[in-house]
């Protein structure tokens, strides 16, 4: 994992290796709630240790993975906005590092995610209203009918209000305002 082995005894090698094995490990697991494989996890782990950016190449070699496999997991990450891409005087090669901002990086993926599926789901609730309307509106609709449609247009009334309060909270993530009320820790 980036451990040069000539400032190190083995036996600090060694613990520093495992330490950071272990905590690689969590962090790619852990990434399945931002949509992310586990190997993909892994090599945002290898950016996370290492001391400098580093080439597709050798994020491979120390990963033992194909330069395909590296280049699919860095898109993922770039996407993600999770690392990214930096130039250095004199190399060629692409480098990538990691964002070490996470609080940006959790606001920025969560605010996307959830902003979709706050859109979506007003969409059909307020599709949903307009039906229910109509229907109450009809004088064909029975009495029992219009019991159960104005509970669920009640409902459905609730479920908007949660969704613009979660938009107001995405509103909160995206401006930074979020950090007013929960503050970084220093």
């Amino acid at each position: 994992m980036g451990l040069d082995h000539g400032q190190w005894n083995e036996q600090e090698h060694e613990i520093v290796h495992r330490i950071r094995k272990r905590v690689i490990e969590v962090v790619g697991r852990n990434m399945e709630l931002y949509g992310v494989t586990l190997s993909t996890g892994h090599l945002y782990g290898l950016l996370f240790f290492a001391d400098k950016p580093m080439t597709l190449d050798e994020m491979g070699r120390e990963m033992q993975m194909s330069k395909t496999s590296m280049s699919t997991g860095v898109r993922t990450l770039l996407d993600l906005k999770m690392v990214n891409k930096v130039w250095e005087k004199g190399s060629r090669k692409d480098l990538y590092e990691v964002e070490y901002d996470w609080y940006q990086t959790f606001t920025d993926y969560f605010a996307n995610e959830w902003r979709s599926a706050v859109e979506s789901n007003l969409q059909v609730l307020r599709r949903a209203v307009k039906e229910i309307e109509r229907l109450l509106g009809s004088e064909d609709t029975s009495e029992f009918a219009r019991g159960v449609l104005e509970r669920d247009l009640e409902k459905i009334r609730q479920a908007e209000k949660y969704y613009r309060w979660l938009d107001r909270l995405i509103d909160a993530m995206e401006d930074g305002e979020i950090f007013d009320l929960v503050p970084r820790e220093p």
